[in-house]
């Protein structure tokens, strides 16, 4: 689902991965720290999506950097990002970008 998003200026993280085999309780983390990050201070949404070969990209929206860093050092998502880099992930990249424009169609739900 395409995320609803604020006028820019705005931050999104993109999480790129390629997953290792097996869920190894990924899947109920991954819903777990969606569940945690709506209810962060200054989260604005997310956007998801895994192929069938394990690639996947997240991006979430953060209205500013000490958002972000607070999601970052929160004790849950810790406790993932250490099973991320045990368990469930064979590859991935982290990127910080700053929104300046948006433009689109349609009207979102």
């Amino acid at each position: 689902m395409i995320a609803r998003t604020p006028e820019p200026p705005y931050l999104a993280v993109i999480f790129s991965s390629q997953r290792t085999e097996g869920d190894a309780g990924y899947a109920a983390m991954s819903e777990r720290m969606v569940e945690l990050a709506c209810r962060q201070p200054g989260f604005l949404g997310v956007e998801s999506v895994r192929d069938a070969e394990g690639f996947g990209i997240t991006v979430s929206y953060w209205r500013d950097e000490a958002s972000i860093a607070a999601w970052k050092a929160h004790a849950e998502h810790t406790v993932a990002q250490r099973l991320g880099r045990e368990r469930w992930y064979g590859a991935f990249r982290l990127r910080v970008c700053r929104v300046e424009r948006e433009s689109g169609l349609g009207d979102l739900p």
